[in-house]
């Protein structure tokens, strides 16, 4: 995610998770982009629609 950078959302996770050959759903899309939050990988900026920007790893 750092290294694509900009704003993630639940469509933009989906589809970059299904490039990569798995299949999730809606609901662990989600949950994984809150578990990367907590990690310092992305930060929420929004919050309806829910959006969260990656952290630069400097």
């Amino acid at each position: 995610m750092r290294a694509y950078g900009g704003h993630w959302d639940t469509e933009r996770a989906l589809r970059t998770l299904r490039d990569a050959g798995h299949d999730p759903q809606d609901k662990r899309t989600r949950q994984i982009l809150r578990d990367l939050a907590s990690e310092d990988v992305l930060v929420k900026v929004e919050d309806w629609p829910v959006r969260y920007a990656a952290v630069r790893a400097d």
